[in-house]
């Protein structure tokens, strides 16, 4: 397949759906793949016209992690290379999970089946998860000797709590739904005839507001619980500023004055 071809993207309505095309590996993620993830991913956020993102798997499975094919040839690198090699992967891993958490728009993880690794790591880099009763979630690393490198030591401690977070990731058992609702993994669920529906449903009503103002909430926001109240009230006084001067809030105080003024005439009138 061509790298172009391991991710396929769909926008209705403004909502975009990028779909993980590998159905045969489970959506692992190769090296092509990731390329044309980060390429798809900088599309959809330089896009005003794009307001939401949903992140989803083809087939069964929501992402294997990472392809172990990847690994292999990890493995297999001269030794003096192995570290540089694996060091340089990684800065690659990490680019693609902060452009899918620091997306300026929405983001939801539909998730349709299996997400293990690399890809329990991704679907906690979005915004919100919506899940199928075939889903499951694994931070599986610890079975391969390695790390959650995709973001879970940080994402999961915030969704579940750290002796939680420690346990999933100590152990590498799988989480089926009913569990990752209770722990706080999953925000919502759907039935597999239903997800993509539903997720399109909410990213639309997650969409009704400024996209100026969403942006900015959602960058102090990811940032809120490593900073001070002072730091989050300062980031908040120059979000405001910009919010002051953008189109969506004049447009918006200026239709609320009219529909005041014509309430105020009616209500004058209606005395006369």
């Amino acid at each position: 397949m061509t790298p172009s071809s391991l991710i396929e993207l769909e926008v209705t309505a403004g909502i975009a759906t990028l779909s993980l095309n590998r159905p045969d590996k489970r959506n692992a993620i190769s090296d092509d793949m990731r390329t044309a993830l980060i390429e798809a991913l900088e599309h959809v956020a330089a896009t005003p016209a794009i307001r939401a993102l949903i992140l989803t798997g083809k087939g069964k499975g929501f992402c294997a992690g990472g392809d172990v094919a990847g690994m292999e040839r990890r493995m297999n690198a001269p030794t003096g290379e192995i570290a540089f090699n694996g060091w340089t992967r990684q800065q690659r891993v990490h680019h693609t999970q902060a452009l899918l958490f620091n997306m300026p728009k929405p983001t939801i993880a539909a998730v349709n089946g299996a997400a293990s690794g690399l890809g329990a790591d991704t679907a906690l880099a979005c915004d919100f998860v919506l899940a199928s009763e075939a889903a499951t979630f694994t931070w599986s690393y610890i079975h391969r000797g390695i790390v959650p490198d995709g973001g879970g030591m940080y994402f999961l401690p915030r969704r579940v709590g750290l002796a939680k977070a420690k346990d999933l990731i100590f152990t590498g058992r799988k989480v089926e739904l009913d569990e990752a609702v209770a722990l706080g993994i999953v925000d919502r669920t759907a039935t597999s005839e239903t997800l993509l529906q539903e997720a399109q449903a909410w990213a639309t009503a997650l969409t009704h507001g400024s996209a100026t103002a969403l942006a900015l909430s959602k960058g102090i926001l990811n940032q809120s619980f490593e900073s001070s109240a002072h730091d989050v009230f300062a980031q908040g006084s120059q979000a405001q500023g910009i919010c002051y001067t953008s189109t969506e809030h004049r447009e918006s105080v200026t239709a609320f004055l009219a529909k005041r003024d014509a309430a105020r005439d009616a209500a004058r009138a209606s005395k006369e």
